[in-house]
């Protein structure tokens, strides 16, 4: 009957998507000190996992595509709107607990679907 679920697929992705930019963003403020320490973020969900344009219909836009893994390649250096300190660091306490804020909105997002999905197709079961 269900050959692909795709959501649960995509809620999964973006689940580990968002515990793996938890962990840079931790190393960053764990690195806050450190003489010529750059901050560090991966490329955001939407840019790895995008549509292209049909519906329902994922492309794999590279090899970690549909909740793989992130790769190496997915780490960027991340230009700071703060200023860099005196010993070459770039972390901004600040803008990492922003960004540690929004990495929960999107577990929480990524979780809100999985739950809403699993209890449409118990309703769809009629359990």
């Amino acid at each position: 009957m269900f050959k692909s679920l795709d959501v649960f697929k995509t809620a999964h992705a973006m689940a580990q998507h968002a515990g793996t930019r938890q962990a840079v963003v931790a190393r960053n403020m764990a690195n806050a000190d450190t003489p010529g320490y750059k901050t560090q973020d991966i490329v955001p969900f939407k840019e790895i996992y995008r549509n292209d344009g049909a519906a329902g219909n994922m492309r794999a836009t590279r090899s970690g595509h549909n909740g793989h893994g992130l790769q190496a390649g997915d780490l960027k250096q991340s230009l700071s709107t703060s200023e860099v300190s005196p010993n070459g660091n770039s972390v901004s306490l600040e803008e990492e607990m922003l960004k540690a804020v929004e990495i929960k909105r999107e577990h929480d997002r990524s979780m809100a679907i999985y739950k809403s999905s699993l209890s449409v197709l118990r309703t769809a079961l009629g359990r």
